[in-house]
Formats: C-alpha cells, sequence, structure tokens
C-alpha cells in the first residue's frame, strides 16, 4: 500500500502480538510493529526474549522481574502461550514506552529497526560505513543502495535533530555524508513488491541524489521517475547513466525540470522564441543506458547530453530514430528489439556511428544504412529481411567488419553465406559474418564467381566491340570515395578501379604489356585456366555433352584409345583468361553465370541409340587437372579427368583462346585416354593431397595429375573401389606431414614444423633465360631476374643446362620454412610404383626459412590498363625476395597464389624469431614512403594488401605525429646500419605510412611510441645491439641493426647462402635495404622487470626468444615508454565490445582501476607484471659495495646514492680523433664516500621460470672502485669524447677498496687499461673517462658527486671544460 512520506521521527511507535506459532517443539510468537504509516511483522521464541532482557539489564538496568518467568513444565499449552503472548505484549509495550526518544540498539534489532524504520536504517548504514567505507572507497568498486536506505536519509536529513541522537558515535550520519561526498560508482536496484514482511513498497518511496557530490557512474532500476529527486545535480560529474524499468520518456530523467517549465531550451543556444528556463548540459556524460524501459520516442531532451559516445536504447517502444543529429559525438548506438520498421536518411543523425545494433526489429529494408561509411559493426538479427539485394546498400560501406543476419527470412536460401559475401566483392574475407570467420572455401567460392563473369565480360565486350573504346561514364564522386577509403583497405581500391576498367573500358594495352606477353604465351599450356572451373558435374547439360563424346568414342575404338600427346615444343600458344579460385556451383548458377540454359542448342543432335550407350556410361565425377605426361618424353596441359560408372576419360583442351559458353568449349575438347576400371594398373597419390599418378596395364606411359586436394581425394574415392582390389599398388593419401618428414634429416624436422600446409605447382621462372620468342633476350625491358643461375643453382632450384619453365616444381609450407620439391616425373615414371622409396629417390627437397623469404616488395607500374598479360601477372605471377636475391614463382592452379599469400602471411607473422624486412629506397639514398595512402593501383605488383586500417588510423591526430617526430631521435652514442640511419631520418606522416607499409603485421594496429635503444636478446646475452623499438597497440616491434644475422635460429650455411654473395648484392642494395625485425605481441607479454633508477627494462614473454632487455640507459626514456606500454595494455582492456553481453557492461566500462601492487609487482588490469627492483635486489648490490670497506668505516657510508649505466671510453693507443674511441659498458655506482664501475648482466637476471641452472656469470662483477677523497679533480668537454666526463683521481689505491679484486686486474695491456686510462694526465694520476648517455643522469651525477666530495674535502669540487 502506498504510504504518505512523513517524517518517522516523532510517528508514534507501537508494537503488539498477533499470534503465534507452533515450531518443532517451541512456540514462536509473531509481533506486529507499526511506526506511523509503516509496518511489518516480526516472529520470536520466548529464548529471544530472554537473551534481549538479559543484555537491556546490563546496558540500560531494567528491572529484572519486567519478563515473565520462566516456564518448564507444559510451556506450549494453549492457556500458558495465550497469557505469556499477553505478559510478552506488555513488555515491550513498556519498553518503547521506556525508551521514547531513541531506541537502544539491541531493542531495535529485535524489532528489525534497522531493516524498516529510518532511523534504524541510517544508524546501520552509518555504522557499516564507518567500518568499511574507507575500504570500499579504496577498491574503486560499485556500491549498492536500495531505494529505502535512501529514502531513510533523506528523511534524516529532513528532521531537527543532531545527527547522533542515541549517542553512538559510529552510527553518526557524519559518515554517510562523508561517504556519498566521496563515492564514484553507485547502484539503486528497486523491486515491484513489499519489502520483506512489511508493507512499505520502495517504488513509492522519494529520494534524494543531491548528496553524492563526486558520482562518476549510476544505475537505476525499477524506481519510478518520480521519485528519483536530485538526479540534475550529478550533471558536474557523472560520467555513465543507467535507468532501467523506471521510465516513459527520456525527458523525465534528462529533463526533470521539465515539468515546471514548459518552455525551456539548453543553455549556451540563441533563440527568438520565449522561454521560461536555462538548463544546463550534461557536460560529462558519455555512456547512457535506457534499455528495458517504456520509451517511444527520442524526444528533444538529447540536445542536453552533447557529448555521449554510447547510447542504449534497446528493449523499449521506439518506431522513428529523431534527434540524433544532436549527438554529434555518438560512436556505438543500440536500437534493439524496438519497434522500427523504415530507416531513412539515417547517415543525417548518424554521421560518425561505429557500432549500429538493430537486431529484434521488423526492417525489410536497409535503404536507408548506405551512407554510415564509419560503421564498423552491424547488427541486423531478428529481423524481416528476405531479399539478397538489400545487402547491395551496405556491402560498399568502406570500415564494416562484423555483420549479423541470423533469423532473418533470408537465412532459408541456399548458400546465403556465400551470396551476401559475394556482394561485398574483394571486401568479403574481412567481413566476420554471424560471428564466424569466412572460411577458405567460401572465399573461393567469391573468387571463382567473379573470374567468371570478368572472363565472360571481357570475352564478350573484345568480340562484339573490337577495338572500340566505350565513353568512360563520369566516376568523380566514386574515385573520390576511394582516395578517401582506400588505405583503409586496399582491396576496396583494387576491387573499384578494377571492376570500373572492365565495366567501362575494353582492354587497354598496358604500359609493360611487352615485358610479360611473351611469358603469357609460353606459359599457356603450364597452368589451368580459371574459367574451366564453372564446367563441374553440377552442370547437366556440360555432363551430358562429356557423356555423348565418351559414347561416341566407345562406339568407334573397342579397345582404350591413346592418343598423341603434344610436346611442350608442339604445343600451341595461348592467351587464356585468369581467375581466382574453384567453388562448387549448382545447376541454376551455373547457368546464370555462363548464358547457359537447359535449352540452349546442343551442336549436333543425339540418336536414339548414342542416348542408350550415354545412359550406361552416366558422369559421376569430373575434376579439371593440370597433367604432365611422360612417355616419349615430358608434355604438360589443361586435363579433364572424368569418372563414369565403367571407365576413366581423360580430355584435354584444343583450343589456343578462353571460351565463353557450353558449346565452344564442347569444340575444344578433344579425348586423350579412355580406359577401363579393369585396366587402371595404379590410381595412387603419389603426392599427398597435390598429385595422383595413372598408369594403365600393358603401358609405359604415366600421368600426373594436379588439382584441389578436395577434388583429388573425391577422385580417388571414386576409382578406386572400381579397380582390382588385390592390386597392391593402389593406396591412399599418406599424411602431408610425413611426406615431407621423409626428405629431411631427423635432427632437421623440429616439433615446431609439425603443421604442414599442402602444396603448390610452381614453375621458377628464370627471366634471364631465352624464351620460346626470340624476341624475348633482345627486348631491353624485358623483366631481368635478380637471382642468377649460379646462386641458384647452390640451392638446387635450377640447372644450368634445362628450360626451368618446363619442370614444375612442389612449394610447401611449414611453420618456420618454405619447402620446395624438385620431382624428376622422367624418373618417377620408370620406376616401380610399388617400391617404398620411389619418391624419395626421384625427388629432392630445399627448405628456405619463412623468417628470411619476403614478398618483393617493390612496385610495378602505374598504369590502370588492364591486359591479358597483366592478368596473367596478377592471378598467377608471384615475386619472392630471399635474402637479397628474387625469386619469380608462376602457380600453375586457380586460386592457389591466393591460398599461398593467406598462408605465407600468417605463418610469417607467427614466427617467434626474427625476420627479414626490405626497405625500398630511392635514388638519393632516401627511404622510399608512400605519403599518399591512396597511389597504390590495381596494376601495381603488390602481391598482398597490408593489414586493414580504419580511417583514424591512415590518418592519425596531429599530436600523435607531433609526439612520434620528437620520439624519433635516435641518441648519438647508438651506431646505425644503412636501414636503421633511413629510419631516423623519417619525418610528420612518413613515420606512420612506414609502419603500416613495411612493419605492422595485425589489423587496426595504431604506433603509439618509438624508442632508440641498445637491446639484448636472451639467447645471446653478449651481444648488444642497436634497435628502434615501435610500440604499436597490438605489438612491440624491434628494428635491428645488421649485428641480428648473427642471432638467427637458422644455420649459418644458410645465412651466408643468402646474405653473402657479394656479387649480386650490390646491384640489389641500390634498390633494397634488408633490416631485421623482432615480433612481440602483446598477447605474449608476461612481465616487465624495471631496472634500478630506471636505467633498463626487461620484457619477458613465454619462451627464451621472448625475453628482451632494453638498455636505454635513461630514466626519462624508460618511464616514458613504461607509460606509453601500460596505457596500450590497459586500451586492449577497456575498450568495449560492440556485441551484446549479460555481463554489466557499464560497470565494467566504467573501472579506472588499471592495476594493483604487491611486493614490488604491479599486476595490471591485463594481467602484465611489472615488476620493479626490490630491497632484496638493492641490498645484493649494497653487499656488493660494502664488502670492499674497512672495520672502520661505518655501513652507512656505502648506501647506494646513484646507479646508472655508462659507457667508459677508451682510446685506441696512438689515435685521438673521435672514431677511435671505443665504449665499453658499464655499471657505475655512486656511495657516500666511494665510486664503483661493474659489468652486470642485464638480461639474465632475476632468472626466468624455464631456467634450469644459474647463468655461468654472476650479475655483478666489479671492476674498478675509487674514494670520492681522492678525487681530484672532473674535466668536461669535447676532447677525449663528446659531452663525456673525465674523472681525475690521486692514484693511491686502498685496501679498502680494492683487496677483493683479482691480480689480472693489475696485468699489463687491456686488463690495466681498465683500471687507469691514462689521457694526458700527470704521474700519479688515474682517469676515468666516462660517458653518461642520459642527460638527466649525466647532471645528476656531477651534482652528486659535487656534494658529496664538498662534504668529504670541505670545499668545492674543481670541473674544468676543456676544447
Amino acid at each position: 500500500m502506498d504510504a504518505p512520506h512523513l517524517p518517522e521521527q516523532s510517528a508514534e511507535k507501537r508494537v503488539r502480538i498477533i499470534g503465534s506459532e507452533l515450531v518443532e517443539n517451541y512456540t514462536v510468537y509473531v509481533i506486529e510493529v507499526n511506526v506511523g504509516y509503516h509496518s511489518w511483522t516480526v516472529k520470536h521464541r520466548y529464548s529471544d526474549f530472554h537473551d534481549l532482557h538479559e543484555k537491556l539489564t546490563v546496558e540500560k538496568k531494567i528491572d529484572k522481574h519486567l519478563l515473565p518467568p520462566k516456564k518448564i513444565i507444559g510451556k506450549n499449552s494453549k492457556s500458558l502461550v495465550e497469557k505469556r503472548q499477553k505478559e510478552l505484549e506488555v513488555y515491550l509495550q513498556t519498553l518503547l514506552s521506556r525508551f521514547p526518544a531513541s531506541t537502544p540498539k539491541v531493542l531495535s534489532n529485535f524489532l528489525l529497526f534497522h531493516f524498516y524504520e529510518i532511523n534504524g536504517i541510517a544508524a546501520a548504514l552509518a555504522e557499516e560505513l564507518f567500518n568499511k567505507g574507507e575500504q570500499w572507497l579504496a577498491a574503486g568498486e560499485v556500491f549498492l543502495l536500495r531505494p529505502l536506505q535512501l529514502y531513510a536519509v533523506t528523511q534524516q536529513l529532513k528532521l531537527a535533530k543532531p545527527t547522533c541522537a542515541n549517542g553512538d558515535a559510529t552510527a553518526d550520519l557524519g559518515h554517510i555524508l562523508d561517504f556519498t561526498c566521496r563515492l564514484k560508482y553507485l547502484k539503486i536496484p528497486g523491486m515491484k513488491a513489499a519489502v520483506g514482511t512489511s508493507n512499505i513498497e520502495e517504488q513509492s518511496l522519494p529520494f534524494d541524489l543531491s548528496i553524492f557530490k563526486s558520482l562518476l557512474q549510476i544505475e537505476i532500476s525499477d524506481c519510478d521517475a518520480g521519485q528519483i529527486e536530485g538526479l540534475p545535480s550529478l550533471k558536474p560529474t557523472l560520467a555513465t547513466l543507467s535507468i532501467h524499468l523506471s521510465a516513459s520518456s527520456m525527458k523525465e530523467i534528462l529533463v526533470p525540470e521539465a515539468s515546471e517549465f514548459a518552455q525551456w531550451e539548453p543553455e549556451g543556444v540563441d533563440t527568438d522564441c520565449p522561454v521560461t528556463a536555462i538548463i544546463p548540459r550534461w557536460k560529462m556524460l558519455t555512456t547512457l543506458d535506457m534499455s528495458r524501459n517504456f520509451i517511444r520516442c527520442i524526444d528533444d531532451s538529447v540536445k542536453l547530453i552533447p557529448e555521449v559516445e554510447f547510447l542504449d536504447l534497446s528493449y523499449n517502444e521506439l518506431s522513428l530514430v529523431e534527434n540524433l543529429q544532436h549527438l554529434y559525438n555518438l560512436v556505438h548506438l543500440d536500437l534493439s528489439f524496438n519497434k522500427l520498421t523504415v530507416l531513412e536518411g539515417v547517415h543525417t543523425k548518424l554521421g560518425n556511428i561505429k557500432t549500429l545494433n538493430l537486431s529484434g526489429n521488423q526492417l525489410e529494408t536497409l535503404s536507408g544504412l548506405c551512407k554510415l561509411y564509419s560503421l564498423v559493426n552491424l547488427d541486423l538479427s531478428s529481423n524481416r529481411l528476405a531479399q539478397l539485394d538489400e545487402i547491395k546498400h551496405i556491402s560498399t560501406l568502406p570500415c564494416l567488419e562484423k555483420l549479423s543476419l541470423a533469423d532473418n527470412p533470408m537465412c532459408i536460401i541456399p548458400d546465403y553465406r556465400t551470396k551476401v559475401l559475394a556482394q561485398f566483392c574483394d571486401r568479403a574475407s574481412e567481413v566476420c559474418l554471424n560471428g564466424t570467420t569466412t572460411t577458405e572455401k567460401e572465399l573461393d567460392t567469391v573468387e571463382v564467381l567473379k573470374a567468371i563473369q570478368k572472363a565472360k565480360e571481357a570475352k564478350d565486350r573484345m568480340a562484339n566491340h573490337e577495338k572500340k573504346i566505350l565513353t568512360p561514364v563520369d566516376s568523380t564522386l566514386t574515385q573520390r570515395c576511394y582516395d578517401v577509403y582506400s588505405s583503409a583497405c586496399d582491396v576496396i581500391l583494387q576491387v573499384g578501379l578494377y571492376y570500373s576498367t572492365i565495366n567501362e573500358l575494353v582492354l587497354y594495352p598496358c604500359c609493360c604489356e611487352e615485358e610479360w606477353k611473351p611469358w603469357t604465351a609460353s606459359l599457356s599450356n603450364l597452368f589451368l585456366p580459371p574459367f574451366l572451373l564453372s564446367y563441374t558435374t553440377t552442370n547437366q547439360e556440360f555432363t551430358n555433352q562429356l557423356s555423348v563424346q565418351i559414347s561416341l568414342s566407345n562406339k568407334k575404338e573397342s579397345t582404350p584409345k591413346l592418343c598423341k600427346t603434344l610436346s611442350l615444343e608442339e604445343t600451341d600458344q595461348g592467351s587464356p583468361q585468369s581467375g581466382d579460385g574453384y567453388f562448387e556451383m549448382t545447376l541454376d548458377d551455373t547457368n546464370e553465370i555462363m548464358g547457359c540454359s537447359s535449352s540452349s542448342t546442343i551442336k549436333e543432335k543425339i540418336t536414339d541409340d548414342v542416348k542408350k550407350e550415354s545412359a550406361i556410361g552416366n558422369v559421376k565425377l569430373v575434376v579439371w587437372s593440370l597433367c604432365i605426361s611422360v612417355g616419349e618424353g615430358l608434355s604438360q596441359r589443361p586435363s579433364c579427368l572424368v569418372a563414369n560408372d565403367c571407365s576413366l576419360v581423360v580430355f584435354h583442351t584444343r583450343s589456343e583462346e578462353p571460351v565463353s559458353n557450353l558449346e565452344e568449349l564442347t569444340e575444344a575438347l578433344e579425348i586423350e585416354l579412355v580406359v577401363p576400371y579393369t585396366n587402371v594398373e595404379t590410381f595412387q597419390f603419389d603426392i599427398p593431397e597435390v598429385c595422383v599418378s595413372l598408369k594403365v596395364k600393358s603401358n609405359n606411359k604415366r600421368w600426373f595429375f594436379f588439382s584441389d586436394a578436395q577434388s583429388l581425394k573425391e577422385m580417388h574415392s571414386c576409382i578406386v573401389p572400381h579397380v582390382n582390389q588385390t592390386n597392391e599398388q593402389v593406396s591412399n593419401s599418406p599424411n602431408t606431414q610425413l611426406f615431407i618428414q621423409q626428405f629431411l634429416n631427423s635432427w632437421d624436422f623440429e616439433e615446431s614444423e609439425g603443421s604442414v600446409k599442402s602444396g603448390h605447382l610452381i614453375h621458377f621462372l628464370n627471366l634471364d633465360s631465352s624464351t620460346s620468342d626470340t624476341n624475348v633476350a633482345d627486348n631491353p625491358q624485358f623483366p631481368k631476374n635478380s637471382l642468377p643461375s649460379d646462386v641458384l643453382s647452390q640451392i638446387s632450384l635450377f640447372e644450368s643446362d634445362q628450360d626451368q619453365t618446363s619442370n614444375p616444381m612442389i612449394l610447401f609450407l611449414t611453420s618456420r620454412h618454405l619447402c620446395i620439391l624438385k620431382v624428376d616425373f622422367v624418373a618417377l615414371a620408370s620406376r616401380d610404383p610399388s617400391e617404398a622409396s620411389m619418391m624419395r629417390s626421384c625427388s629432392k627437397v630445399t627448405r628456405i626459412p619463412l623468417s628470411f623469404t619476403l614478398l618483393d616488395p617493390k612496385q610495378g607500374c602505374s598504369c590502370r590498363a588492364v591486359s591479358n598479360s597483366r592478368l596473367f601477372y596478377d592471378e598467377n605471377v608471384l615475386e619472392l625476395m630471399v635474402g637479397h636475391e628474387c625469386l619469380t614463382v608462376v602457380f600453375a592452379l586457380p586460386q592457389d597464389k591466393f591460398m599461398f599469400l593467406r598462408e605465407f602471411t600468417q605463418l610469417r607473422s607467427n614466427l617467434r624469431e626474427i625476420k627479414t624486412i626490405a626497405l625500398q629506397r630511392t635514388k638519393k639514398g632516401h627511404l622510399k614512403v608512400h605519403s599518399c595512402p591512396a597511389s597504390a593501383t590495381p596494376t601495381e605488383r603488390i602481391p598482398t594488401s597490408r593489414p586493414h586500417l580504419t580511417l583514424s588510423l591512415l590518418y592519425p591526430a596531429k599530436s600523435l605525429i607531433q609526439q612520434l617526430m620528437e620520439d624519433n631521435q635516435c641518441p648519438s652514442h647508438l651506431s646505425l646500419s644503412s636501414s636503421l640511419l633511413l629510419i631516423s631520418s623519417l619525418k610528420g606522416d612518413q613515420l606512420v605510412h612506414f609502419f603500416h607499409n613495411n612493419i605492422a603485421e595485425m589489423e587496426n594496429e595504431e604506433l603509439k611510441h618509438i624508442l632508440w635503444t641498445s637491446v639484448l636478446f636472451y639467447r645471446s646475452p653478449d651481444v648488444e645491439m642497436t634497435a628502434c623499438v615501435l610500440l604499436s597497440t597490438k605489438a612491440i616491434y624491434f628494428i635491428l641493426d645488421d649485428k641480428a644475422s648473427s642471432l638467427t635460429n637458422q644455420s649459418s650455411s644458410v645465412v651466408h647462402l643468402i646474405f653473402c654473395s657479394s656479387d649480386v648484392f650490390r646491384s640489389i642494395q641500390s634498390y633494397f635495404l634488408i633490416s631485421f625485425c623482432f615480433t612481440f605481441k602483446l598477447k605474449d607479454l608476461q612481465s616487465v622487470n624495471v631496472g634500478l633508477f630506471d636505467q633498463y627494462f626487461r620484457v619477458m614473454g613465454p619462451s627464451a626468444d621472448h625475453i628482451i632487455s632494453c638498455l636505454t640507459r635513461d630514466s626519462y626514456g624508460t618511464h616514458r615508454f613504461l607509460q606509453q606500454l601500460m596505457m596500450v595494455l590497459s586500451l586492449l582492456e577497456k575498450v568495449p565490445s560492440p556485441e551484446p553481453s549479460e555481463l554489466d557492461f557499464y560497470s565494467q566500462f566504467g573501472k579506472k582501476s588499471t592495476g594493483k601492487m604487491v611486493n614490488y609487482e604491479l599486476v595490471h588490469s591485463s594481467k602484465v607484471k611489472f615488476i620493479y627492483p626490490s630491497e632484496e635486489e638493492i641490498g645484493d648490490l649494497t653487499f656488493i659495495v660494502a664488502e670492499r670497506k674497512t672495520p672502520q668505516v661505518p655501513s652507512h657510508s656505502f648506501n647506494i646514492i646513484l646507479y646508472v649505466l655508462v659507457f667508459q671510453v677508451h682510446i685506441v693507443p696512438g689515435q685521438t680523433t673521435q672514431n677511435q674511441t671505443v665504449l665499453q659498458p658499464k655499471t657505475l655506482i655512486l656511495t657516500s664516500t666511494g665510486v664503483f664501475l661493474l659489468d652486470e648482466d642485464h638480461i639474465s637476471y632475476p632468472l626466468p621460470e624455464f631456467a634450469k641452472e644459474p647463468p655461468q656469470r654472476d650479475k655483478y662483477r666489479l671492476t674498478d672502485a675509487r674514494r670520492i677523497r681522492d678525487l681530484d679533480r672532473v674535466l668536461m668537454g669535447y676532447q677525449t669524447y663528446p659531452q663525456a666526463l673525465t674523472l681525475v683521481f690521486d692514484d693511491v689505491p686502498r685496501p679498502d677498496l680494492l683487496c677483493h679484486l683479482t691480480m689480472d686486474h693489475f696485468a699489463d695491456g687491456d686488463g690495466k687499461g681498465d683500471r687507469t686510462q691514462m689521457f694526458g694526465g700527470a704521474e700519479g694520476e688515474v682517469q676515468w673517462c666516462i660517458f653518461v648517455p642520459g642527460a638527466d643522469s649525466r647532471e645528476r651525477l656531477i651534482s652528486l658527486l659535487a656534494r658529496q666530495w664538498e662534504t668529504l674535502c670541505s670545499r668545492e669540487l674543481p670541473v674544468e671544460l676543456t676544447g
């Protein structure tokens, strides 16, 4: 029941016992308590009354005889219970009358005042906050207060009474006010029903929120909007507001003043209309969640929340999207489960939206979404979308990555996923549909659909419009859009320009037409044209034609017919169209794409007898392949392998030109072999998933068929059951891993090589060798391979006496190597197929490390023309760079190039070792970086695009670019290789584009920080090298100098082969610089060890390869890097997921805690540990220093004042120039009385968890020590080394500092040089020439040294400046 909201301080407290209940063997009395209009019931047994009375007699001196006495016999009798009930009621009434103003705590708890009465509730809350309030505030967690508690506090504040009326300091109302003033995260959950056993309904209780002064986040649920008071007082601080099941409009929450003022306007708005109130804005509010309310429209109250970025209006009753144009910062919008039926012009209201959830509505069209160019995530599940054509409205959105269409009528369409993805063109691989990443099979389907359409259109235009150029349409708008978004996704640019070229222009001659035209002709029979793959088993008309030809052949010949096999020289040259892959098509799809129908005309009428014969030999399976036949010679050509009920048939194509319909294909096909299954001697996998071989009885000829793995397996499974099962040579496909392993030594095949990708049939294109076209060799523009035959022969890929274009090879990828299988097919055909070592004796495998293999980064021609030669290059040719050497690879099967690129890119990015990178430079020696992201064209020879980028990454803020330029300052003491020198010269946008074009390996990563430092690797602790450290939002990249070649895990012979061919590298290095890069992914980062005084830090991952120390020798540089690293790790943790979640998203997002420090370890929210020097580590160093002291010297004199990493400068004897100086890394320790130089192991300590034994050397090794009082003077200047300090000591060695030094320290030569450097010093002097890289550390060393010297010697330290 609803009760008036009157103060309860003066309300009469009444109590009566309304009944009793028998529970087991004791009686429980039901007590009804009334305070004002609120009432509730309490149940107690007599023993509870007795305990209450005992406490009151002790605390309040109550009469001991006031409570009715105990009864042992007959205590549960009805008469006794009724009598005791009346007596206990009188007892309670007496107590309440005894304490009218302040009820004792024990009595209050007995009657549950702390649950239902405002004084008791407030007192209990105050006591709880007194005990735990500070702890809760420090934890920064969400605090829960019920509306009844807030109501009690609100009513208490209205009463004219002291904040501590009952004398209990712990129950002072001030504790509540102090807590609420500092509380940041609050949750107020109401309820519909009455509270407990009372008649109190929380929905009717008003409460005031003005007592909260620092709230950042508040969530209110199941409370009527009318009872919430003081909400506008939260505007100065509130960042996240969540209201559920409480509001019928947005206005009553955002503008509660609207109930009083009919005409209002937000502050800062100029208006001519009369207004009665100016309402302040919610300036700090960035997240508004009003889901699960009863809102029917988005009213004009949103004018007051211009800073909102996250808006959730799901589970309401909205039918229109309006007024959101005022939210120009809106990024994430959730309108799911409303009543939206149409979206028109939403781009005018949602200009910068990235995540849009429209699930659970009634949408039938998507036309209103076509201009949301910034949209990344879109949820359209559970709507009424039935037509696939609606996808075209969102298929052009350049940034769309995640799309959900589940539970729509279109989902019942067969293969709807593929048909949806096909509308995204080349962006299909980047779109995640319904939470499932696009599979390779789906991508193959999309690619082949494009290839077929492209080939058909090109053929039609060339046949119908010879040399006629169609007038290009005005594509200014389209081109402008591509210029904006091309860098965000290179594939979009290629799709747009490529198809505009195909659809608007006839094939123009490319500027490199003459370059590749000879190869296009000479290699026409060495690869399988993709347009043939559309004619498969599912094409009924095509299979009927095959059956006709087979029947006619069987009718003419009673024995298997072996057609003449053409050699490579006799084969006609052609220029087939190129395509992108293989897929399975339905009959309807095939007819639609190829222009064939069931009513198309057949070449000749089939007679009745032929029909009968064809019915006997129905085609069961069709597989297109590249066939290598070995008889008197070796020949290669595209072939069609057909299996019917009784025989195996091999077709080959006679036509040089690509076909555009079924009739032309039928005319071009010719039967090469028809063999009954009974005459098949062997049909087996010679190379797993790559090649099957066929041998016919009583015939010496062998056929080797290459196609995709799935097709070969299906053909093998189709034929083997029909072959004589007693034939032992018929075998199943072995494992690819075992196949490769047989060619390697046991120590060569590592466990990490376990994943072997399927092979690809290739030809290595030796561009220096002569071809069938005699003009090729004389053409000065013909491409020259940078890898001469003498180098290639070293890795057994080419032989000088053989034309390699006719020698196919198979390319395999493992997790760490590129494996090239060279097969002698002539020798293989002559061997008995039953031999176990047949393949091994006729083949050889060459392994090239993936870490040394690159996709050739050089740019191709910049024209936008399309030609057959250009299509051939783009679809089949790939140029690889092994070290400084180039290899040109031609893939024989469609889609193999793109499959290889995907596998290669993925495997190389997963390498956990040092990799090579190639930097292209201009003729002037500068690094070539494309400053305009849209400069790439579809004809540039870039084998694959870089990871997907958003506009914000391509065009970063000017402040970030300025910061990166400031960070890209290499310290003068670091030695730079040519590649690092070029990187250090980059300025402005060049830094960002260099990172994305040459370094970045993951999607949507942003460069955040650059650090130049020296690094040490755990596996090579003695090799200190220069590195440019690039910190991105996904990884840490170490760009290393040339010393990194000695750290690779590959054999020295391979490294020498790839990097030490001097005659070759001079010409290649004029265009490229080879550098080395190690990628440390942030997901692998486990801990960061920070060195003493922030002089260095060490990053650690899961293995020894992931332990790297960065010797910054500069506390500021270390601090800046760690600060940026923590920020990046926090971003990874804090970025909210756009997907719907059952978790309390807003409370999770509102957490600001980034970590917790425990025992010198800062455990970051990303679970990465930042480990700082402990007292134990400092104590160990102090002990090493202190053990040199004499007993007379107090131990506090050896407290460490300064720890700094320095270089000790050595000058080569007889030389005085700067170039002859040698910098030796040292650690300098300054104590109260002495200066120490040590050699320190910065990489091995603290020991990693996987270390089985301690390192061979100690962490610290003392090399020299001097007393401060023996310091004579300090020399500063450029005489020995720029900005070096020369400390001149009197040569009076003392046993207290040097008693533990070894005798080697006093030896002649180098050992002595470590201790005494005589740079023009007088006899009896010892000079330390010290270079401190960090300016702050250098100044600090001078000031501390001067202070200690003045303390010990009572005069100022002499400092001299040298020239």
